[in-house]
């Protein structure tokens, strides 16, 4: 598994960067594209007091031992994508023991959220419809009716 942490990009760009990254960082670390995730707070980077975000990018890759011999081939690819997003970019290895690493795996759902899984709550709702309409509709009538 492999968790890339970036710093100081918005996390929509993170998202979209993600979306074009994974098969090719699988690619070089010759595994399925399950076991790479990129991660992104809503963060800014600051330098005496100035904003640096899309200035200054810190990326964190955390990854197993065996893969360290890639590092370079994985820095040139992330730099290549994450340099067209900020200027200037930073980036750090560490690598873990695959003997301190634990997971767990929930078989009653699937392993991601994606377009052909997820629940639409919002079936009956038409971009036609006004406020009210439906079930949603507002009452308008006098609620103190009957009461003296």
């Amino acid at each position: 598994m492999v968790t890339i942490n970036i710093y100081g990009l918005d996390q929509f760009v993170v998202g979209e960067l993600s979306g074009r990254i994974t098969k090719d960082l699988a690619k070089i670390y010759e595994m399925d594209p399950d076991e790479i995730h990129f991660i992104s707070s809503n963060n800014m980077v600051f330098h005496e007091g100035n904003e640096q975000t899309s200035w200054r990018v810190f990326v964190e890759v955390n990854a197993p031992m065996k893969v360290e011999v890639l590092e370079e081939y994985v820095a040139k690819l992330l730099e290549h994508y994450i340099c067209e997003v900020a200027i200037h970019v930073e980036i750090i290895f560490k690598y873990f023991s695959v003997d301190h690493y634990h997971k767990h795996i929930n078989g009653d759902y699937p392993l991601f959220l994606e377009d052909k899984n997820l629940v639409n709550f919002d079936e009956n709702y038409s971009e036609d419809m006004e406020e009210g309409e439906g079930e949603d509709e507002i009452f308008t009538g006098d609620i103190f009716e009957g009461i003296k």
